[in-house]
């Protein structure tokens, strides 16, 4: 099935070039894996390495990478927690703008994972109700 037709609400709300690259890496592993599970997540991974998911949509990191401990280790063999599209090797002060931008409350005595477990959780929230859910 062509990425556009699968391209999730989250990234249809995002810059073009996260769109393209989602669909384009989706389309290459539904040839390669067949559609399902895995070709979403491994367009996925192609977008976490230079989006992040902020509120309900996505917005360029600055910086190509890994995102998370999964996007650094990938492999079907070796799972990782993934952090939801939040850039989690950002630095704390990155993540503190991002907290600020969604509004976290106790962002300020937060540590590095305890404000990526929120900004996930804000993300979740805002695309839920992007959803009408």
């Amino acid at each position: 099935m062509p990425g556009r037709e699968v391209l999730p609400s989250t990234l249809r709300r995002s810059p073009e070039k996260a769109q393209r690259t989602w669909e384009k890496t989706h389309d290459s592993a539904v040839e390669t894996y067949g559609e399902g599970e895995r070709a979403h997540r491994t367009a996925f991974a192609a977008v976490k390495h230079e989006f992040e998911k902020v509120g309900d949509h996505w917005e360029p990191k600055g910086r190509k990478g890994p995102s998370d401990e999964q996007a650094a280790g990938g492999g079907p063999t070796r799972r990782a927690p993934t952090a939801g599209g939040v850039d989690a090797n950002a630095s704390k002060e990155h993540l503190m703008g991002v907290a600020r931008e969604l509004d976290v409350a106790g962002r300020s005595s937060m540590t590095k994972p305890e404000l990526v477990k929120a900004i996930q959780k804000a993300n979740d929230r805002q695309t839920r109700k992007a959803r009408g859910g």
